[in-house]
């Protein structure tokens, strides 16, 4: 089961103007901020909508920041919604053009969510390729990306069958997300972690970071991040023999995706706990 790191929403630059903003410049940050919203409850096509006319507005006024956070957030609602190609074409604004610079840190931005989306697709030499395209982009002190980047590369290396690299990339994402105190890049961090002992057998060893990764998620409430961490304790339960347990995290699991309408993660846990012996 893939379990890519995926970063959150990223905001336009606030940056102090001795004017007021114009009208469209209004418009674009109301658009935002609607498609934000609709974001975090849940509503990804109407994020949708609100970041491409966001998008629309940002271009005709050449705005390459906006222009470049736009295209993130929109892959990001894109591969929500599961439009694999959608959420790659969003990002072509930034990667695929000569005719607009853009600074680094949007460059390292979109080559990182470009590698996600690879990692998703099974593409892992060109995730790999996308992700060291984000690292050459991602400067110090004024990128800090830093532990993101080792969670990719960290599942990369673990699809790849390399746990021992995957632990060592997510050993370097727990520092540098705790020097920056990222909460989404720690939980992932751990995330990886537990998997990288399941992946060798070491279901002992798994317990603890998938359970720091599960108090981590739950309170900044990430019902994808959540599910994920139920499904991998469960595994892990299985491996050690407790059986009972093991369901009991499925069967959370299962409510998790039920409520967050995931079908797709719903199927793969009704079918888990039929291997366990659940009656769901």
């Amino acid at each position: 089961m893939m379990a890519a790191a995926c970063m959150l929403l990223v905001a336009c630059a606030q940056q102090a103007q001795l004017r007021a903003p114009s009208a469209r410049e209004t418009a674009a940050i109301e658009a935002n901020n609607h498609a934000e919203a609709s974001f975090r409850r849940g509503d990804f096509e109407s994020a949708a909508k609100h970041y491409r006319e966001a998008m629309r507005i940002s271009r005709s006024l050449e705005a390459v920041d906006a222009i470049a956070s736009n295209a993130v957030n929109l892959s990001i609602v894109f591969q929500r919604l599961g439009k694999s190609a959608e959420a790659q074409l969003s990002l072509s604004s930034v990667l695929d053009q000569d005719a607009l610079v853009f600074p680094p840190l949007r460059l390292a931005q979109a080559a990182l969510r470009r590698s996600i989306l690879k990692l998703e697709e099974r593409q892992y030499e060109s995730a790999a390729q996308w992700v060291e395209k984000a690292a050459d982009q991602c400067v110090a002190p004024s990128c800090t990306l830093q532990a993101a980047l080792y969670n990719v590369k960290a599942q990369i290396a673990l699809e790849n069958g390399r746990a021992d690299v995957a632990t060592r990339y997510a050993q370097l994402a727990l520092n540098a997300s705790r020097d920056t105190d990222d909460q989404v890049e720690t939980a992932n961090a751990f995330r990886l972690l537990g998997n990288s002992a399941l992946r060798v057998g070491n279901a002992g060893a798994a317990l603890e970071p998938l359970a720091q990764a599960l108090a981590i998620d739950r309170e900044i409430g990430l019902p994808p991040k959540i599910y994920l961490d139920l499904v991998s304790l469960g595994r892990a339960n299985t491996l050690i023999g407790k059986l009972d347990l093991a369901r009991k995290f499925y069967e959370r699991a299962l409510v998790v995706s039920e409520a967050s309408q995931d079908n797709q993660g719903a199927s793969a846990v009704r079918a888990l706990l039929d291997t366990a012996g659940g009656q769901k």
